[in-house]
């Protein structure tokens, strides 16, 4: 037979996924003609669909040495580039591909999919409108897309989006979980559980979609039925690290310690975020609890947790704390603020905002910060504040050359053991006079809770919940260290946990 002739049985082969007879032709091609291009660029090609990505960049690579004129070797050694993470080096394949053929909608939809995995998602819109504008019903794209705005926390549209690749494409698994995670977002969460399982049933091993169902079984209270999740996603995909640690977050919270213990400590060898590993397992007992929560980990925990926290913790952990530091707080303000119409008030930790309401009415200048994006963008949709920012509290105060006239934190350190530098901080942001009111978690609220003080040499501890508990000694040091006087410190009750009352301490500083 010809060399054409293998070729073409070859990619028949190929395309109707007998990937062994494809692949047995491709070698004979190459044995009588070493520099075949065709043969070369497929069998690279056919390495990258079985999951060999070095494999791919060597053959495509050797392919492109010998004729670089070809768009289509280009883009798929741009797509084996993403696999093995190197995303940069993918988008100049894509651009080289482009610049051979401009009107190459494949190229273009994965040149979006490179400046998305790089943090550039507007470029990446703008990719895959560019794809779009060539191929209107471009099932990737459309899916490709509804991810970017998803990731812009643009849910509706991306529910548009998601649509519409379903409409292209309707047995689309990516399309069909990408839905249930815009769903989850905007708070359906029957109609999220319903597109995790659809997804499942289209594709039984998509670890992606098992996380998701996990997750949402997991905040609504059943972790039993999320532990069989979890164990499907490593099961599906073995070593996945965002299985591994909600299969860890999931024995927790059910009091499985040990085995909780055993699960982070396997996180942490498949490669999870040291600092957030360390830090749940000395929440564990298994370690040294550090000063303060990981940003990161309080980003993403607060991140996923946007879209049904005000539910969550008002309708089922009865909480009350923003009502009543901000009650504690108006009763131990000044007689008059600055210029007779209110004062400069930030909301430290805002999150959702569900602090801006009970502050508006003491503040001419309402702003919150926070670490949580999402949480922010839902604290923005209230129309209560008159600026936001994204950062951590502590450098945010010090940074900043802005005076305050109040700082109010309610339920924020928690996430903050060593409470020294925000103390410090906190100072520097207050115009004399200037009142700093705030809610932790009470340290010495009973009889165990005292061995637990005596334990915690520093003042504070690490729960097991992940939050830290202060004791009243401790902030009276801090109080008297920053010149601060004590205007009110009350016992209260902050919300529930699994039932139980939380006990906390409300508190109003005025600096000197």
């Amino acid at each position: 037979m010809t060399t054409d002739s293998l070729l073409r049985q070859a990619v028949a082969h190929h395309q109707r996924g007998a990937f062994a007879d494809a692949e047995a032709l491709y070698a004979h091609v190459l044995q009588h003609d070493p520099a075949n291009f065709d043969a070369l660029h497929l069998t690279g090609v056919l390495a990258r669909q079985r999951g060999d990505a070095q494999r791919a960049l060597e053959l495509i690579g050797r392919a492109i040495a010998l004729d670089g004129t070809r768009a289509i070797a280009h883009c798929n050694l741009g797509a084996a580039q993403q696999d093995a993470g190197c995303d940069g080096d993918a988008l100049a394949s894509y651009e080289r591909a482009l610049a051979l053929q401009p009107d190459y909608p494949l190229a273009l939809c994965n040149r979006a999919n490179a400046l998305r995995r790089l943090g550039r998602v507007d470029e990446a819109l703008d990719g895959y409108a560019a794809a779009l504008a060539l191929s209107p019903r471009y099932p990737e794209a459309l899916c490709n897309r509804a991810l970017a705005l998803q990731e812009l926390g643009r849910h509706d549209a991306a529910l548009d989006g998601f649509a519409a690749a379903l409409a292209a494409r309707p047995a689309y698994p990516e399309a069909v979980n990408g839905a249930a995670v815009s769903l989850l977002a905007t708070g359906d969460t029957e109609g999220a559980l319903q597109g995790f399982d659809r997804a499942l049933q289209l594709r039984p091993g998509y670890a992606e979609a098992w996380c998701g169902r996990g997750g949402l079984l997991l905040y609504a209270g059943q972790p039993e039925a999320a532990l069989d999740s979890w164990h499907h996603a490593l099961a599906a995909r073995p070593g996945y690290v965002r299985a591994q640690l909600g299969l860890a977050n999931t024995l927790r919270a059910l009091g499985r310690n040990e085995a909780a213990i055993i699960a982070y400590r396997q996180a942490r060898k498949m490669g999870a975020d040291a600092a957030t590993v360390d830090y749940l397992l000395a929440a564990l007992g298994a370690g040294a609890a550090p000063p303060a929560s990981p940003p990161d980990y309080v980003a993403a925990l607060f991140d996923g947790y946007a879209p049904r926290f005000d539910r969550h913790l008002v309708e089922e952990l009865r909480y009350r704390t923003p009502s009543l530091l901000a009650s504690l707080l108006q009763r131990h303000l000044p007689d008059s603020a600055g210029n007779g119409n209110g004062f400069d008030v930030l909301d430290l930790g805002c999150g959702t905002g569900l602090c801006g309401p009970h502050l508006r009415p003491l503040a001419r200048h309402l702003g919150g910060v926070d670490l949580s994006r999402a949480m922010l963008a839902r604290a923005g949709e209230l129309g209560v504040y008159d600026e936001l920012a994204c950062a951590g509290i502590e450098p945010y105060l010090r940074d900043s050359d802005r005076q305050w006239d109040v700082l109010a934190a309610a339920d924020v350190l928690v996430y903050i053991g060593d409470l020294d530098a925000l103390f410090g901080a906190a100072r520097q942001a207050l115009r004399a006079g200037g009142r700093f009111a705030f809610s932790v978690e009470v340290l010495d609220s009973s009889k165990e809770e005292h061995k637990e003080e005596r334990k915690a040499e520093a003042g504070y501890a690490l729960r097991p919940s992940g939050r830290y508990a202060h004791a009243t000694a401790y902030l009276q040091r801090l109080v008297a260290r920053h010149g601060f006087a004590v205007l009110a410190l009350e016992r209260c009750t902050l919300r529930q946990d699994s039932g139980v009352d939380v006990a906390g301490l409300l508190a109003v500083m005025a600096r000197d």
